[in-house]
């Protein structure tokens, strides 16, 4: 029975320490062999000190693996966020270019079509003018004009009065 504990607690332990003690052969084994002991405690302390520190290291590791991961995803999502926000809004641009153009185009048609409603009218009132003139030359201004408070001024005719050179003329001649 006390073997059996022997050989659990420092079965290992102690067949090292003794074969250590054996091939240094110091001059008070005793005393190595207690210091090998205690230094071998110590060893196994820090190796599993040590493995501790590796699987928290290990863990660690892969965690900051996943937040790059996470960050690269998020990153490659934004970049193909601001891509179609990009897209958008050149599309929005392309359609507002296009509204833009069938409006000028409108109103290019429109204009032209004013343009052309307004020659034909202008030539048609031009030969009404000159119809009116033709038959209203001997009316009066508010006899041709239709609006309130024309002046209702006879036509007056010029005659032939003689020009100051020529009655100077006739003084010179008369003297």
């Amino acid at each position: 029975m006390e073997s059996r504990y022997l050989q659990k607690c420092l079965g290992t332990c102690l067949t090292q320490g003794l074969t250590e003690v054996a091939r240094v052969r110091p001059l008070d084994p005793i005393e190595f062999l207690a210091l090998w002991i205690y230094k071998h405690k110590e060893n196994v302390n820090m190796e599993l000190m040590r493995q501790r520190e590796m699987i928290a290291l290990e863990h660690e590791r892969e965690l900051a693996m996943m937040e790059q991961e996470m960050l690269e995803r998020l990153k490659a999502e934004e970049l193909l966020f601001q891509q179609q926000q990009l897209a958008f809004q050149l599309e929005l641009e392309m359609q507002q270019k296009e509204k833009q153009k069938t409006e000028d185009i409108k109103t290019g048609q429109e204009k032209s079509s004013k343009d052309m409603m307004s020659m034909e009218s202008t030539a048609r009132g031009e030969e009404a003018m000159q119809s009116e003139e033709s038959m209203d030359s001997g009316k009066t201004l508010a006899e041709i004009s239709d609006r309130y408070g024309a002046p209702n001024l006879s036509r007056v005719e010029e005659l032939d009065e003689p020009m100051l050179s020529d009655v100077a003329l006739n003084i010179d001649q008369d003297l």
